[in-house]
């Protein structure tokens, strides 16, 4: 796959996201049916028809690509290319007016993230990336932060669907509070990601993430000059469940404290 063929790739996710975008954040104030994946864990009818646009958009021009859609699952076709579609990530926030949410794609080929696009409809930033050519928000290229002192940060991070894990990551919250500056707790991974690319968050963990949360935002983190690992520093990719994200000088003291 040559970089002509992936910046096409990257136009399309950034067009479809911004539609896909344009669609929740006109019908946030208008009613929408609400159904439960489990007790906190909510799925809207915008994030269905938010995901049937996107889905449409791709395969009407690559139909034999394939997609990993959160709400549908596996669809497309067997092509080496491979669509990672979060069609409202921070659906919780939306549902309740809370306008902290966004869209997410990132694309794949053979195995590896080579673009990535998250889009918020509230502020109309694109934040994107390309493997190997950098990350950008809108049309400006941009960089993780350079602060080195763990408690001069400000990091963020999410608490999980999953109720087995709560427990697991307030004792890690519980430590780093003490010895950061802040914590914020927003409630959409990908944008976490896309804050600690350009500098406005130091860094981020969280824990059972999914491929659809992080594909977008994990290169858009690396192409800013940050670093990504698990929480105990060991190398990861987008199908681990756990991501510690930072802008690489604060790593190690944060892995620290997050491996105990």
């Amino acid at each position: 796959m040559n970089d002509v063929e992936i910046e096409e790739f990257c136009l399309l996710a950034q067009k479809t996201a911004t539609q896909a975008g344009r669609l929740l954040e006109t019908n946030r104030t208008t009613e929408f049916d609400i159904s439960k994946k489990g007790r906190i864990n909510l799925v809207t009818e915008m994030d269905l028809r938010s995901e049937k646009l996107i889905v449409e958009s791709i395969l009407a021009k690559f139909p034999d690509h394939q997609i990993l859609a959160e709400e549908k699952g596996v669809l497309g076709g067997k092509g080496p290319v491979r669509w990672i579609i979060d069609p409202l990530d921070g659906t919780t926030n939306y549902a309740h007016g809370y306008r902290f949410y966004c869209v997410s794609i990132g694309i794949e080929v053979r195995g590896t993230v080579v673009a990535g696009t998250v889009y918020d409809p509230v502020t109309e930033e694109c934040f994107w990336a390309i493997k190997n050519h950098g990350a950008y928000l809108n049309e400006r290229r941009i960089q993780v932060s350079s602060e080195t002192v763990l408690g001069d940060s400000l990091v963020s991070t999410g608490f999980s669907y999953d109720e087995s894990q709560i427990t697991a990551n307030l004792e890690h919250f519980s430590r780093v509070i003490y010895e950061t500056r802040a914590i914020r707790r927003d409630g959409a991974a990908a944008l976490d990601l896309c804050y600690v690319a350009c500098g406005r968050f130091d860094g981020f963990w969280e824990l059972t993430l999914h491929p659809w949360d992080v594909a977008a935002g994990l290169l858009i983190v690396q192409e800013a000059g940050g670093s990504i690992t698990r929480l105990d520093g060991s190398p990861c990719d987008i199908d681990d469940q756990e991501f510690l994200a930072t802008n690489g000088k604060i790593h190690s003291a944060l892995s620290r404290l997050l491996s105990r």
